[in-house]
């Protein structure tokens, strides 16, 4: 392996053996790039460990390193910390990079300079590996999306795992907050845009699982908190004025339980079955039924399966 790498992938893992593989081997598949792949495994009580373990003496390519449960944010911290390529890139357990995704950012990358971010379209899929929707920005909401103070306007790349980005403006712009244990990617990418463009490539080469137990599905109220946040932290800095007494105020927003995440997963089933209801995908009615156990009032499930 180079002593330094063209792309430092960065990977956290939590209880993600069912998945690790598809994974890892999306990443070491890419062709057309000197890479290094950082695996931080957080705390998994699975076998995720112990796959790993086997992958990195299979592959020098591979850097895991195990901590104790610290949450996504805290792990890329420290996986981007001890990258050594010129670009790093992200990659989410369960996810699968496509062939060339990793080669078509790099040539977007360089053939612009002064660009802050590069992106992919990226395919979303469910639970059971159904395709939901695809996620491809234009080339006007690569450019203004992250720049908005106005919430309903803030557009950021497809996925957080579809990304990649120059490790020095990274470090520059200070990396991840821990701060922000929702939202830390958008928290990133507001502060890199205000070095560079952001370019999105037009080209589905990411494939996102939607979980059912991921922060997306089961925090959505708590990430919108976290945005606001980060759009009055863009606007102090666009003033002139330091951020830090907003952005420390990100700590108090923190994951929820009991009645209020019944909710939300009943809420992130009945998103499940409308996407599939709009695909024409009869294997929605199942997600109506379970949004349903998962909350008997879910009225909006209900009336899709009286429906038909």
């Amino acid at each position: 392996m180079m002593s330094r790498p063209q792309v430092s992938v960065v990977m956290s893992v939590f209880n993600g053996s069912d998945s690790l593989l598809d994974s890892v081997e999306s990443v070491l598949s890419q062709e057309g790039v000197d890479l290094e792949f950082i695996v931080i495994d957080d705390g998994s009580t699975d076998a995720s460990a112990s796959m790993l373990d086997g992958f990195a003496a299979a592959d020098p390519r591979i850097r895991f390193l195990h901590q104790t449960n610290q949450g996504l944010t805290r792990a890329l911290i420290r996986g981007c910390a001890l990258a050594r390529g010129k670009y790093i890139a992200r990659q989410d357990c369960g996810d699968r990079s496509l062939p060339g995704r990793l080669r078509a950012e790099v040539e977007a990358m360089e053939s612009c300079p002064g660009t802050a971010l590069v992106s992919c379209g990226t395919r979303v899929v469910g639970p059971q590996g159904e395709p939901l929707y695809d996620v491809v920005p234009t080339e006007a909401e690569a450019s203004v999306g992250l720049k908005t103070l106005n919430l309903g306007r803030l557009r950021g790349p497809a996925h957080h795992g579809c990304t990649l980005f120059p490790r020095d403006l990274y470090e520059r712009v200070g990396g991840y907050r821990e701060q922000f244990y929702f939202a830390q990617d958008l928290d990133l990418w507001t502060r890199m845009v205000e070095h560079g463009r952001h370019i999105a490539i037009p080209s589905l080469l990411y494939h996102a699982a939607f979980t059912l137990g991921s922060i997306s599905a089961l925090q959505r109220k708590r990430q919108i908190e976290c945005a606001k946040l980060i759009l009055e932290c863009s606007r102090l800095r666009g003033e002139g004025r330091d951020d830090a007494r907003v952005a420390s105020r990100a700590r108090q927003i923190v994951p929820d339980g009991g009645k209020a995440a019944h909710g939300d997963l009943a809420s992130a089933l009945y998103f499940v079955g409308a996407c599939l209801s709009k695909r024409g995908d009869p294997r929605s009615r199942r997600y109506y039924r379970e949004a349903l156990r998962a909350n008997p009032l879910h009225f909006k499930s209900a009336i899709r399966l009286l429906l038909g």
